[in-house]
């Protein structure tokens, strides 16, 4: 299996424009609440508790995190739980509310995260390898810690084989 910092690295060669990177602090966050929210439909009530899609879903994603590194999956878990509560709120209202929010969040967060892309001059990870979309949530969180100035370790290694970050001329890169 690979380790956290095999993920994060792969990861990350796709991501060395700071623009990009800002990007998907928007557009990832956007793409997991509208998966949560479109998949928390339908819902069966079970000890009191809703069990959705989005609950397997998020539970298997926080085991993948999880088992990778104790401190980013707890972190992990958090989110996906609390995505995991709006998103149940969401499928709650109205047929029409329901998808507006999934929907509009899905394709408006994959708009935002093309728009980094372009910046970045090259194609998103997942097109060549498809854990890139599970390993992406993961990529902000950690990239919001090494911000915070938290797992400076995990940040050298990653920039170790990914290189750091900077901002691009598109005239060069293209």
């Amino acid at each position: 299996m690979k380790t956290l910092v095999d993920h994060l690295a792969q990861y990350a060669a796709y991501h060395r424009d700071r623009r990009n990177i800002v990007t998907h602090f928007i557009g990832i966050p956007m793409i997991v609440l509208a998966i949560a929210v479109l998949l928390s439909r339908p819902g069966i009530q079970l000890a009191g508790l809703t069990l959705a899609p989005a609950t397997l879903l998020s539970l298997a994603a926080a085991i993948f995190y999880l088992r990778l590194d104790r401190r980013f999956g707890v972190a992990m878990l958090v989110l996906l739980a609390i995505s995991l509560w709006i998103g149940a709120g969401l499928a709650a209202a109205s047929t029409a509310t329901w998808l507006g929010w999934g929907l509009g969040l899905f394709v408006v967060g994959w708009i935002i995260q093309f728009v980094g892309h372009w910046y970045e001059g090259r194609k998103p990870a997942f097109v060549d390898d498809l854990t890139g979309l599970i390993v992406g949530p993961l990529f902000v969180v950690a990239e919001a810690a090494f911000l915070l100035g938290m797992r400076d370790e995990v940040r050298r290694a990653v920039e170790e084989r990914a290189g750091p970050t900077c901002i691009r001329d598109r005239k060069t890169t293209a």
